[in-house]
């Protein structure tokens, strides 16, 4: 184990906790790291590895987008539902730092649904949502925890 092994080891400690806290691009850091990795190494083993990593990467992004929206439409839920959250949560990742943005989000859904639906039934919509993006997110650090697993196994083998 070289220096460039414990770099990428620390980027893909910090792009896991971007993923869990979606202020840091996780999964560019991710594939930054497998990247950096596999040109250092550069053996066809590096190469095989950051292939494998990068497919886990991107069917896992696939994913991400279509499992959490064909539920979100199941339940009656609009994208613009989320788009409103999410520049809710904007707003308030810069009022109140970093928890502000899951603060902004929450209320921001919640604000789209009630003026959609209605004090009742906003609640049950905004879980929901909520369920979807924590769904979304387990997605994309199960694909990373995935190809961060492969170049353990490719720094192991080479």
């Amino acid at each position: 184990m070289n220096s460039i092994d414990v770099l990428v080891g620390v980027i893909f400690v910090v792009g896991l906790a971007g993923i869990v806290v979606p202020v840091i691009p996780g999964l560019l850091l991710i594939l930054g790291g497998l990247l950096l990795w596999a040109v250092d190494v550069n053996t066809t083993t590096g190469w095989l590895v950051l292939v494998v990593a990068v497919a886990f990467l991107a069917v896992g992004t696939v994913v991400r987008y279509v499992v959490p929206g064909r539920r979100l439409k199941a339940a009656g839920v609009p994208r613009s539902t989320l788009v409103v959250g999410g520049l809710l949560g904007i707003v308030g990742f810069f009022v109140v730092p970093v928890v502000g943005l899951f603060i902004g989000f929450v209320l921001g859904v919640y604000a789209a649904e009630r003026r959609r639906l209605g004090a009742a039934d906003a609640g049950p919509a905004t879980r929901h949502a909520l369920k979807a993006v924590g769904l979304s997110i387990l997605i994309e650090l199960t694909a990373s925890l995935l190809a961060v697993a492969t170049w353990v196994v490719g720094v192991l083998v080479t």
